[in-house]
């Protein structure tokens, strides 16, 4: 059986949800945010400076601040082994560029696989950390993103310079 602990902290973008199992990282979840767990599957909820979650809440509060663009906390990321795969590739999209779900299909070898990357996309457990926000349609369309197609706007504008985030 795993072990899990919650830790709930501040962003600009509202609450975050951290979940650890096992004293790693392994869910990471904006209010009213599609496919997020319900919250009794959480574990205990401890501090954000207890556990294993303050090197996290460090780091997304340089993320925010505009001083950090690679995230380095350990995920554990629970799913199918195709869904493991995507995610792993999206840790690779860099800092203020996006990805087309085509060319992520495309960089796992499967490249008529771009709905099914786009659902394994959308079931990320760990956003902002694993940058999901980051793939967009082929048409450079801002297409489907958990936590609302307004999160991920503001989150590739504030990506790609602008250090106002607006409040929503």
């Amino acid at each position: 059986m795993n072990s899990k602990q919650h830790a709930v902290v501040d962003s600009p973008y509202g609450p975050l949800t951290l979940v650890a199992t096992d004293g790693v990282l392994s869910g990471l979840y904006m209010t009213e945010q599609r496919h997020r767990p319900a919250e009794e599957s959480f574990g205990e909820r401890v501090a954000a400076s207890d556990g294993p979650f303050p090197e996290v809440v460090r780091q997304l509060e340089a993320y925010f601040a505009g001083e950090l663009t690679e995230f380095d906390v350990p995920v554990r990321l629970l799913g199918t082994e195709f869904q493991r795969s995507v995610w792993a590739q999206l840790q690779r999209i860099p800092y203020g560029e996006t990805w087309s779900y085509g060319e992520l299909a495309a960089r796992l070898g499967k490249p008529n696989a771009s709905r099914a990357v786009g659902l394994a996309n959308g079931k990320n457990p760990v956003s902002i950390i694993v940058p999901c926000h980051r793939v967009i349609g082929s048409t450079g369309s801002m297409t489907g993103y958990g936590g609302g197609l307004e999160r991920k706007q503001r989150l590739l504008a504030f990506e790609a310079g602008e250090r106002f985030l607006p409040a929503g």
